[in-house]
């Protein structure tokens, strides 16, 4: 059985490209042939491809939002359907926080908020799609929920259902944003969205073309049938959300960054703002903290002066608990002996435990501090201690050298010690 081969798309601007080849039993081009096959599949598609209606937008009912991005820059557009009212913003990122804190920002411009806000299926609004129903995030539903709006997605790759925010982007792009790259660009965001507010302000008193008025008037009236602005606005998230696990890490970036024990097994919000990792928890930071790469630990603050680790010294029996009740010099002595590899070190505590009897406690702490100074761990070196008493030489380090202030005498040369000189004959 013969396999055919795929069939391959064939434009004009290919068939353009190929040099018509005649055939010497039909005297036909086969260029042309393909070219009136290409023409009647045009035909035939445009005959069966959807047909468009006007869209009519009702007053305070839609606003169409979406992100355009050129020259490094990612603005942030929304038009309310029925007045033709343009909003833009720009800002470094299109993460969800970002675009909540844009839109939040866009009802406070346009006096209130619309019924229902159309959109285009942003990976940062929406938690999945399930049967081709989109499954909006968690945040946004709450947003949403707060200024009482209903989030609306468009059908996938489909620009033509929100046409009128498309519109808006090519012509941010070319009245905006490369004018502005021509003539060396905005130096920070604020600057841009200084200049945005200006060029939203020249636009929308201008006549549209297409309902042939002013988008500034209709506002107006518009913004008697849009929901009022909520009295208090809902926080908007300002980082991801990280749990810090029980060494008072949070892991972001593959990277581990310390906060405060206090926060073990609370969520904090993690972003990275100027070359730095805030840490906050609710609103407050509580660290920042110098990125770091992937593995590697960020203690910052939080290190601790010693971080080897140590283990815990546990006594068992009664000699080891009579012995380290001494206190944390008994505890150094144990350590000390134990490293120079003391041999019946059991029963060598044992028998310096009997000296308190004897010699008093504050003497034997002061032996056992000799001992460990010039590492004599066994018990007959303490007991020789105790007994020299306190006349032992105690060895000081070497201090600065003492300056003395000795008397000038007068000097001689060595001719006045000549025997003529000093008045003896030949």
């Amino acid at each position: 059985m013969r396999v055919l081969p795929a069939p391959v798309a064939i434009t004009t601007s290919v068939l353009r490209c190929c040099p018509p080849q005649t055939t010497r039993r039909s005297g036909q081009s086969p260029v042309s042939s393909f070219q009136r096959a290409v023409k009647a599949a045009k035909a035939t598609w445009k005959a069966q491809r959807r047909s468009y209606r006007p869209w009519v937008p009702i007053p305070g009912e839609h606003l169409v939002i979406d992100w355009v991005s050129e020259g490094g820059w990612e603005g942030f557009c929304a038009v309310l359907a029925w007045s033709r009212v343009r909003f833009v913003r720009f800002a470094l990122n299109q993460r969800r926080e970002t675009t909540l804190r844009l839109l939040a920002e866009c009802f406070d411009v346009i006096g209130g908020v619309p019924a229902v806000v159309l959109t285009d299926r942003m990976a940062c609004l929406k938690a999945g799609v399930v049967a081709n129903v989109v499954v909006p995030h968690p945040d946004y539903v709450r947003f949403a929920a707060q200024y009482g709006f209903r989030p609306d997605f468009c059908e996938a790759a489909d620009p033509e259902s929100k046409g009128v925010v498309e519109a808006l982007a090519g012509y941010v792009q070319r009245d905006l944003i490369v004018p502005s790259l021509l003539t060396g660009g905005w130096g920070d965001v604020a600057s841009a969205n200084v200049a945005a507010v200006s060029w939203c302000t020249e636009v929308n008193g201008q006549v549209h073309s297409e309902i042939v008025a002013l988008p500034a008037e209709r506002l107006v009236i518009e913004q008697r049938v849009l929901h009022p602005l909520p009295s208090l606005c809902p926080p908007l998230r300002t980082g991801e959300p990280r749990k810090v696990d029980r060494l008072g890490m949070v892991r972001f970036g593959s990277g581990r960054y310390a906060v405060a024990q206090a926060l073990v097994g609370k969520l904090v919000d993690v972003r990275a703002d100027e070359g730095m990792v805030v840490l906050s928890h609710q609103g407050t930071e509580v660290a920042r903290h110098a990125p770091v790469a992937p593995g590697e630990v960020a203690f910052g603050d939080f290190a601790a002066a010693n971080r080897r680790p140590a283990r815990g010294v546990r006594p068992r029996t009664p000699a080891e608990v009579a012995f380290l009740g001494l206190g944390p010099i008994a505890e150094t002595f144990l350590r000390s002996a134990a490293a120079a590899g003391t041999l019946r070190l059991e029963a060598e505590l044992a028998q310096m435990v009997t000296l308190e009897a004897a010699w008093g406690r504050p003497a034997v702490l002061r032996a056992l501090e000799r001992a460990v100074r010039f590492r004599r761990f066994k018990a007959r070196d303490v007991r020789a201690i105790l007994t020299a008493g306190a006349g032992v030489p105690t060895p000081t380090p070497a201090g600065t050298q003492m300056a003395l202030l000795l008397p000038t005498v007068s000097e001689r040369s060595l001719a006045a010690y000549a025997p003529a000189g000093l008045g003896l004959g030949a």
